[in-house]
């Protein structure tokens, strides 16, 4: 089997899937891309079994076949050639391949193709067309709340409901959540599944900057996604998502707008002299001045600033992590932002003043208790 593509062209198709691929992997041959050409198309998956990318390039060919190639070798190898035709030659018998190029002959062993794990097909599923950038946005604005920890499964991906009216993506871990909802995204039937984190990190990492049309297939067990040459394919999170509507409060009678801006760069001010461990912060709304402060008694560390908001409701005295705040406040693109609080033993929540008309997105935070030292 022998065929010739571009180096540069190649190396582009290939890192827009390597991300997929893990250093020990469960089966060794996962360290791997499967090469497979029929009629001059090259068609290029990796995989870990949960997710697998897969990428199509029109390449020079007079035969077709297949074989495995270890990926980190190849990547390696192209990144440091210049752009130019290279033709890989495969023995079919040893699998053992040779690439040519100007510079030189590079020679190294692949395997059997045939080892390569199939990946699954989404059939009688149910299907979606978005567009990469709303994609792109939903997926932003939810990932960075999802939890690490694999004993609760439910919590490590994006929950995502399709319905009729709308879509909504909500994602949590425990101590902060977010509900991000378009109404320009519906669906034909209502459809709910939960999306691991891994997969939605690597579909970002490889949705392209102009804007194109990504069309999403789902069955029970796995989420199909294409967009230009691009495959991706995973194993959707099979357990059952936390009740997510009940924690949201809905009597919020404390609300305090301020500029996101000012409150953000305040709050990584602060931080750097709250404690290590809980990175706590005190907010202390009084009339329409927010006092933030924080303190680390280990180590005699403290500091305070005053800023300006608007407040409608009583006086109130609450204390966030400062880590949590500011990632959120970091993923929010309006300039301004209203807190509504109820009490400090509840979930604050944080929206946006100004938003697209197609999108709805509200962050709920818990607080952490202040202790009485004053």
């Amino acid at each position: 089997m022998k065929f010739i593509v571009s180096s540069s062209y190649l190396l582009k198709q290939l890192s827009g899937i390597n991300g997929v691929i893990t250093t020990n992997p469960v089966v060794p041959i996962l360290e791997n891309f499967l090469f497979e050409i029929n009629d001059g198309q090259l068609t290029v998956t990796a995989s870990d079994l949960q997710t697998s990318m897969i990428t199509e390039l029109e390449v020079e060919a007079k035969d077709n076949g297949s074989i495995a190639i270890p990926a980190k070798i190849l990547l390696e190898t192209l990144r440091n050639l210049p752009e130019q035709p290279v033709t890989f030659s495969i023995d079919e018998e040893t699998y053992s391949i040779e690439i040519s190029s100007d510079n030189g002959r590079y020679k190294l062993a692949g395997e059997n193709a045939t080892d390569f794990p199939k990946v699954p097909s989404v059939s009688d599923g149910f299907s979606v067309n978005i567009s990469s950038h709303v994609l792109a946005h939903a997926i932003s604005n939810t990932i960075f709340a999802t939890s690490n920890d694999e004993l609760r499964p439910a919590m490590t991906g994006v929950y995502t409901k399709l319905d009729a009216t709308n879509t909504t993506f909500v994602a949590t871990d425990g101590h902060r959540l977010v509900r991000y909802r378009r109404v320009d995204i519906v669906g034909d039937t209502d459809n709910s599944m939960i999306i691991p984190r891994k997969a939605l990190m690597l579909l970002k990492a490889t949705l392209p900057s102009e804007n194109t049309n990504v069309n999403i297939e789902f069955n029970i067990s796995n989420a199909y996604f294409s967009f230009n040459n691009i495959k991706m394919i995973c194993r959707l999170i099979d357990e059952r998502f936390p009740d997510y509507e009940n924690v949201i409060p809905l009597d919020n009678t404390n609300v305090m707008t301020i500029d996101r801006g000012e409150f953000l760069s305040s709050l990584k001010r602060i931080a750097i002299y709250a404690n290590k461990t809980t990175h706590q912060v005190r907010l202390k709304i009084s009339g329409s001045e927010l006092q933030i402060s924080a303190e680390d008694l280990d180590f005699s560390n403290e500091a305070n600033e005053r800023l300006s908001c608007e407040h409608d409701g009583e006086d109130l005295e609450i204390g966030f992590n400062a880590k949590f705040l500011v990632e959120m406040l970091g993923n929010i693109e309006s300039d301004k932002i209203a807190f509504q609080l109820s009490a400090p033993n509840k979930a604050g929540l944080i929206v946006p003043v100004e938003k697209d008309e197609n999108e709805d997105i509200l962050m709920l935070v818990m607080p952490v208790m202040l202790n009485t030292h004053v």
